[in-house]
Protein backbone atom coordinates (compact mmCIF):
# COMPACT_ATOMS: atom_id res chain seq x y z
CA UNK A 1 0.00 0.00 0.00
CA UNK A 2 1.15 3.53 -0.70
CA UNK A 3 2.59 5.59 2.15
CA UNK A 4 0.04 8.12 3.37
CA UNK A 5 -2.88 5.71 2.99
CA UNK A 6 -4.31 3.71 5.86
CA UNK A 7 -7.14 1.17 5.75
CA UNK A 8 -10.38 2.67 7.04
CA UNK A 9 -14.10 2.13 7.35
CA UNK A 10 -16.23 4.31 5.09
CA UNK A 11 -18.30 6.56 7.40
CA UNK A 12 -22.03 5.81 7.40
CA UNK A 13 -22.76 9.36 6.17
CA UNK A 14 -20.08 9.34 3.44
CA UNK A 15 -20.89 11.13 0.19
CA UNK A 16 -18.89 10.77 -3.03
CA UNK A 17 -17.72 14.30 -3.89
CA UNK A 18 -15.16 13.80 -6.65
CA UNK A 19 -12.39 11.81 -8.28
CA UNK A 20 -8.63 12.14 -8.41
CA UNK A 21 -7.87 12.96 -12.03
CA UNK A 22 -4.08 12.94 -12.17
CA UNK A 23 -0.83 14.10 -10.62
CA UNK A 24 -0.25 17.87 -10.63
CA UNK A 25 3.34 19.05 -10.55
CA UNK A 26 6.31 17.13 -9.15
CA UNK A 27 5.83 17.53 -5.37
CA UNK A 28 2.99 15.05 -4.83
CA UNK A 29 0.04 17.34 -5.56
CA UNK A 30 -2.88 15.88 -7.46
CA UNK A 31 -5.74 17.27 -9.52
CA UNK A 32 -9.31 16.53 -8.42
CA UNK A 33 -12.44 16.64 -10.55
CA UNK A 34 -15.24 17.58 -8.13
CA UNK A 35 -18.79 16.34 -8.72
CA UNK A 36 -20.12 19.78 -7.75
CA UNK A 37 -19.60 23.24 -9.19
CA UNK A 38 -19.21 24.39 -5.57
CA UNK A 39 -16.73 21.93 -4.05
CA UNK A 40 -16.78 23.31 -0.47
CA UNK A 41 -16.97 19.80 0.96
CA UNK A 42 -13.51 19.08 -0.49
CA UNK A 43 -12.12 22.21 1.17
CA UNK A 44 -13.81 21.72 4.53
CA UNK A 45 -12.66 18.15 5.19
CA UNK A 46 -9.08 17.18 5.96
CA UNK A 47 -9.95 13.48 5.94
CA UNK A 48 -10.83 12.06 2.54
CA UNK A 49 -11.85 8.46 2.18
CA UNK A 50 -10.76 6.88 -1.10
CA UNK A 51 -12.00 3.86 -2.97
CA UNK A 52 -10.35 2.60 -6.16
CA UNK A 53 -11.96 3.41 -9.48
CA UNK A 54 -14.24 0.64 -10.65
CA UNK A 55 -12.42 0.84 -14.01
CA UNK A 56 -8.85 0.60 -12.67
CA UNK A 57 -6.94 -2.36 -14.08
CA UNK A 58 -4.39 -2.48 -11.23
CA UNK A 59 -5.40 -0.15 -8.40
CA UNK A 60 -2.69 1.02 -5.99
CA UNK A 61 -4.91 0.03 -3.05
CA UNK A 62 -8.05 -1.96 -2.34
CA UNK A 63 -11.07 -1.35 -0.17
CA UNK A 64 -11.47 1.97 1.58
CA UNK A 65 -8.47 4.01 2.70
CA UNK A 66 -8.06 7.27 4.58
CA UNK A 67 -6.03 10.08 3.02
CA UNK A 68 -5.08 12.96 5.31
CA UNK A 69 -5.22 16.19 3.32
CA UNK A 70 -2.65 18.90 3.92
CA UNK A 71 -4.18 21.50 1.58
CA UNK A 72 -6.92 21.72 -1.07
CA UNK A 73 -7.58 24.77 -3.23
CA UNK A 74 -9.24 25.99 -6.42
CA UNK A 75 -7.05 26.01 -9.49
CA UNK A 76 -8.45 26.94 -12.89
CA UNK A 77 -11.22 24.46 -13.77
CA UNK A 78 -10.47 21.97 -11.01
CA UNK A 79 -9.29 21.51 -7.45
CA UNK A 80 -5.71 20.65 -6.56
CA UNK A 81 -4.69 19.07 -3.28
CA UNK A 82 -1.74 17.73 -1.36
CA UNK A 83 -1.76 15.04 1.28
CA UNK A 84 0.53 14.00 4.11
CA UNK A 85 3.13 11.44 2.98
CA UNK A 86 2.29 11.82 -0.75
CA UNK A 87 5.51 13.63 -1.59
CA UNK A 88 6.29 12.98 -5.24
CA UNK A 89 4.66 12.73 -8.63
CA UNK A 90 4.69 8.94 -8.82
CA UNK A 91 2.84 8.61 -5.49
CA UNK A 92 0.25 11.12 -6.72
CA UNK A 93 -0.08 9.28 -10.06
CA UNK A 94 -0.84 6.05 -8.16
CA UNK A 95 -4.02 7.72 -6.83
CA UNK A 96 -5.34 8.41 -10.34
CA UNK A 97 -9.01 7.49 -10.71
CA UNK A 98 -9.65 7.09 -6.98
CA UNK A 99 -13.16 8.02 -5.86
CA UNK A 100 -13.25 10.60 -3.04
CA UNK A 101 -15.76 10.42 -0.20
CA UNK A 102 -16.16 12.78 2.74
CA UNK A 103 -18.52 12.50 5.70
CA UNK A 104 -21.71 14.53 5.23
CA UNK A 105 -21.19 15.80 8.79
CA UNK A 106 -18.04 17.63 7.65
CA UNK A 107 -19.84 19.67 4.96
CA UNK A 108 -20.01 23.41 5.72
CA UNK A 109 -23.33 24.64 7.12
CA UNK A 110 -25.81 26.02 4.61
CA UNK A 111 -27.65 29.32 4.82
CA UNK A 112 -31.44 29.48 5.07
CA UNK A 113 -33.04 28.27 1.85
CA UNK A 114 -29.80 26.58 0.72
CA UNK A 115 -29.59 22.81 0.44
CA UNK A 116 -27.05 20.24 -0.57
CA UNK A 117 -28.39 18.14 -3.41
CA UNK A 118 -27.49 14.96 -1.54
CA UNK A 119 -29.94 16.00 1.20
CA UNK A 120 -32.80 16.35 -1.28
CA UNK A 121 -32.41 12.95 -2.97
CA UNK A 122 -35.17 10.60 -1.83
CA UNK A 123 -37.47 13.27 -0.40
CA UNK A 124 -41.19 12.89 -1.10
CA UNK A 125 -42.69 15.61 -3.29
CA UNK A 126 -46.30 16.67 -2.69
CA UNK A 127 -48.32 19.56 -4.04
CA UNK A 128 -50.31 22.13 -2.04
CA UNK A 129 -53.38 19.89 -2.19
CA UNK A 130 -51.42 17.00 -0.65
CA UNK A 131 -51.24 14.96 -3.87
CA UNK A 132 -48.10 12.81 -3.91
CA UNK A 133 -46.05 13.58 -7.02
CA UNK A 134 -43.20 11.12 -6.38
CA UNK A 135 -39.72 11.14 -4.86
CA UNK A 136 -36.66 13.17 -5.82
CA UNK A 137 -34.47 10.80 -7.85
CA UNK A 138 -31.93 13.36 -9.01
CA UNK A 139 -31.27 17.05 -9.51
CA UNK A 140 -30.08 18.64 -12.69
CA UNK A 141 -28.48 22.01 -13.32
CA UNK A 142 -29.83 23.68 -16.45
CA UNK A 143 -27.67 26.79 -16.13
CA UNK A 144 -30.07 29.40 -14.82
CA UNK A 145 -31.80 27.05 -12.38
CA UNK A 146 -31.78 23.65 -10.78
CA UNK A 147 -34.50 21.14 -11.64
CA UNK A 148 -35.86 18.37 -9.42
CA UNK A 149 -36.12 15.05 -11.25
CA UNK A 150 -39.09 13.41 -9.54
CA UNK A 151 -39.67 9.70 -10.09
CA UNK A 152 -43.18 8.26 -9.88
CA UNK A 153 -45.14 5.29 -11.11
CA UNK A 154 -48.30 5.32 -13.21
CA UNK A 155 -50.09 2.22 -14.47
CA UNK A 156 -47.08 0.12 -13.49
CA UNK A 157 -44.69 2.25 -15.58
CA UNK A 158 -41.75 4.12 -14.05
CA UNK A 159 -41.94 7.78 -15.11
CA UNK A 160 -40.36 11.06 -14.10
CA UNK A 161 -41.39 14.69 -14.01
CA UNK A 162 -39.22 17.77 -13.91
CA UNK A 163 -39.99 20.55 -11.45
CA UNK A 164 -37.91 23.74 -11.36
CA UNK A 165 -36.30 24.11 -7.92
CA UNK A 166 -37.15 27.80 -7.60
CA UNK A 167 -39.21 29.78 -5.09
CA UNK A 168 -42.04 30.26 -7.62
CA UNK A 169 -42.77 26.50 -7.47
CA UNK A 170 -41.20 25.26 -4.23
CA UNK A 171 -43.19 26.26 -1.15
CA UNK A 172 -41.29 24.38 1.54
CA UNK A 173 -38.41 21.95 2.02
CA UNK A 174 -38.86 19.95 5.21
CA UNK A 175 -35.61 17.98 5.63
CA UNK A 176 -36.54 16.41 9.00
CA UNK A 177 -39.97 15.45 7.60
CA UNK A 178 -38.33 14.24 4.34
CA UNK A 179 -40.82 16.20 2.21
CA UNK A 180 -40.88 19.00 -0.37
CA UNK A 181 -44.15 20.89 -0.92
CA UNK A 182 -44.59 22.41 -4.38
CA UNK A 183 -47.05 24.49 -6.38
CA UNK A 184 -47.31 21.91 -9.15
CA UNK A 185 -50.03 19.66 -10.51
CA UNK A 186 -49.82 15.98 -11.37
CA UNK A 187 -50.87 16.63 -14.99
CA UNK A 188 -48.20 19.27 -15.75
Amino acid sequence: MLPGLEPAELPADAVEVGRIHDAWGVKGWFKVLPHSASPEALFSSRRWYLQPSERAAKPAFSGTVLLRIREAKDHSDAVVASAHDIDDRSAAEALKGARIFVPRSSFPSTADDEYYWVDLIGLAVVNREGVALGHVRDLMSTGPQTVLVVAYEEDGKALERMIPFVAAYVDQVDLPGRKITVDWQADY
